[in-house]
């Protein structure tokens, strides 16, 4: 059975102090098992410390990021086997921000995921559509296109350790939301397409997520629809009361 999610990518938040002040109370907040399971994607210099902070409790921890060499001399750059060796076993990988603002193809994204599950990383792999594309009514090619360009080349077997997460490009910080009904509609889609490449086994043992403004307000009414099986949470993820309220929706 497919798992029921909720992470936080915390993006380029919170001094190292901070992280582990809200990673504690997370951690206490959280003492009593939620109903899914919870992961926390930090910035690279937090992973090691909140990782060992966290050993033992309901809580994951992913890093937000991985490069898409092995190694080697690539300045300022953390491997995946970097990632990996701090205790974090979650990798956020083909978010729109890295895909707009740091030029991230399809290729180098190929790379990242092939990289990340070779270190025994779980991928959170992030597609979807910006708003042109979606007032197009594009969104479906598009979230086909990303799959299909970084991800389809994988055996079912690596195909069956990501996890997806849509998200509407348009809805990411901007308070606008997908409404259940066009979540559910594009989620069903994606898992068509899983299914169509790997077979109704693989598809229906895929969680994917929802991302672009999920807050305790609006989480019940998407996790209900049968394919969302949880949110990957921006800006919501940086208050525990807030981040909680959401894995209160499970």
């Amino acid at each position: 059975m497919r798992k029921n999610i909720v992470a936080g990518n915390w993006k380029m938040n919170k001094t190292l102090q901070e992280g582990v002040a809200l990673a504690t109370e997370l951690k206490n907040a959280l003492a009593t098992k939620p109903n899914c399971e919870v992961v926390i994607g930090t910035p690279f210099i937090h992973l090691a410390t909140v990782s060992e902070l966290l050993k033992g409790s309901c809580i994951e921890v992913a890093a937000e990021n991985c490069a898409n060499k092995a190694s080697g001399a690539y300045t300022g750059e953390v491997s995946a086997a970097m990632v990996a060796s701090t205790g974090a076993t979650y990798c956020i990988l083909g978010h729109s921000e890295r895909r707009a603002y740091y030029g991230e193809t399809y290729e180098i994204l190929k790379d990242k995921v092939l990289l990340a599950l070779e270190n025994n990383l779980k991928p959170i792999f992030c597609i979807g559509e910006v708003k042109e594309e979606r007032e197009a009514n594009k969104q479906n090619e598009v979230v086909k296109a990303q799959l299909e360009g970084s991800v389809f080349n994988l055996s079912a077997e690596d195909f069956g350790k990501l996890v997806l997460a849509y998200e509407p490009v348009w809805a990411i910080g901007t308070g606008l939301t997908a409404s259940p009904e066009q979540a559910q509609e594009i989620h069903a889609y994606i898992r068509s397409l899983v299914s169509d490449k790997y077979g109704k086994e693989v598809a229906e043992n895929c969680s994917i997520l929802y991302g672009g403004s999920c807050n305790g307000k609006n989480a019940a009414g998407l996790f209900a629809n049968a394919d969302i099986d949880g949110g990957l949470i921006g800006g919501a993820a940086l208050k525990c009361e807030d981040f909680k309220a959401i894995i209160d929706a499970f």
